[in-house]
């Protein structure tokens, strides 16, 4: 294993520092990882030394998991290499591997797989909890398109997982989180997309936002699965359109201008633009919240309930299409006929708004629950972890966190808490 990093050390403020600026830890010492072969030296050791264990990638987590004070942050960024066989539409990735990087090294052919919204995502936290992007209404979740997990165990030891190998495993890793390992290597299926992609902005007023909702919503039951449309609702505007991978698009906008906008933003680009178009809003800088529900339905008392937002934003996006293709059963990721995810978000710089900020969201996401059939895992943010799981997804889920982590090695997640398990680390 290489050098630990501790406090005063050039690089230690660096890598301790995550995407929300609320999370302000110190771990006893970070473990910047190039290898596998580090990566097991890193559990072995934290788990002989009695530290907690963080893992960091991207750092995306609004909880900011990947930093524990005191503990051991295992930090995988440097294991960022891809690699592409463009004749087998394949892609090898390393556990630290941005989102950014694996978009430019597909697209170098025409490939893509999918993925997250924002460039500076990690793949491995965004793919294990599911991955939602804007190719899933056409080829599924990112987990859906995983072919092979590489993975290092409580124990130290390097599994593999796939549909023939440690399958129950790789049911568990498609959507169960980081609950039962450290990925150190996904083998995703690309696919031929081009490079082009399309987004469709139609600004209306809130006093027209109920009947623009509504005719969205509808507009949304025969969409095309290259197209993923999107709403976001202010005080003060209502915005709907879509996003389209591929050739063509164009067909939709007479609907959206049908109903009358104020403004609009229509804009051919390419998909890699598209991938990275939010990195600025999405910075580092700011102290963040956010809640998120999924709603199989949007009825109309749901339509109210979104436009009475209390000063804060919210935004819709559509899954359906190829994500619902999938069997219920075949991964752990759930609710797959979801029609909507919603999510509310804020950023802020001052700590004194931490308090009244983080309320104000709460009281809204409330609101909309009476309609919610449940959550994305990667943004369940205090939220039970049965938001994400049915029960009976759950009980298995815990056997499979019972055998591969009895002592919860790996809790510094969205935790699935084994059998009879304390959530502390046991070395």
């Amino acid at each position: 294993m290489n050098k630990l990093l501790q406090a005063g050390d050039t690089g230690y403020d660096e890598a301790r520092s995550v995407w929300n600026a609320m999370v302000d830890r110190y771990p006893a010492a970070i473990a910047r990882c190039h290898d596998t072969a580090d990566v097991v030296a890193a559990v072995r050791f934290a788990r002989e030394a009695g530290l907690e264990i963080g893992v960091r990638c991207g750092g995306h987590s609004i909880a900011g998991h990947a930093v524990p004070d005191g503990g051991l942050m295992i930090d995988l960024t440097p294991m960022n290499a891809v690699r592409v066989d463009p004749d087998r539409q394949l892609a090898w990735v390393q556990g630290g591997a941005l989102l950014g990087e694996l978009d430019k090294a597909a697209q170098q052919y025409g490939l893509a797989t999918t993925a997250g919204n924002v460039s500076h995502t990690g793949v491995g936290g965004l793919t294990l909890g599911g991955g939602m992007g804007w190719l899933a209404r056409q080829f599924g979740l990112a987990c859906d398109n995983v072919a092979s997990y590489e993975l290092v165990t409580a124990d130290g030891e390097v599994v593999r997982a796939s549909a023939d190998e440690n399958a129950e495993l790789f049911w568990g890793l498609r959507g169960g989180g980081g609950n039962f390992g450290i990925v150190t290597s996904f083998e995703f299926r690309l696919h031929h997309i081009g490079t082009r992609a399309l987004v469709a902005e139609f600004t209306y007023p809130s006093s027209a936002g109920f009947d623009v909702l509504r005719a969205w919503r509808e507009l949304n039951t025969t969409a095309p699965r290259q197209a993923t449309f999107t709403a976001s609702i202010t005080a003060d505007a209502v915005t709907v359109g879509y996003v389209w991978v591929g050739n063509g698009g164009f067909e939709l906008l007479d609907a959206f201008r049908a109903m009358g906008p104020t403004d609009e933003h229509v804009e051919e680009t390419s998909y890699l633009t598209l991938q990275s178009r939010d990195d600025n809003v999405q910075g580092h800088r700011y102290r963040r919240y956010w809640k998120g529900h999924y709603f199989k339905a949007l009825p109309d008392d749901a339509i109210r309930a979104l436009l009475r937002t209390p000063g804060v934003s919210a935004s819709l996006q559509a899954y359906g299409g190829a994500i619902a293709d999938v069997p219920d059963d075949d991964a752990a990721f759930s609710h797959r006929d979801t029609q909507f995810e919603f999510v509310t978000a804020t950023r802020w710089e001052d700590p004194a708004e931490d308090e009244s900020r983080i309320a104000q969201l709460r009281e809204y996401a409330a609101t909309l629950a009476p309609y919610a059939s449940g959550a994305y895992l990667n943004v369940l943010n205090g939220d039970s972890i049965s938001r994400a799981f049915p029960p009976a997804k759950l009980t298995r889920l815990t056997a499979l966190k019972t055998a591969y982590d009895p002592a919860n090695v790996f809790h510094l997640n969205q935790n699935i808490r084994p059998g009879g398990a304390s959530t502390t680390n046991a070395a």
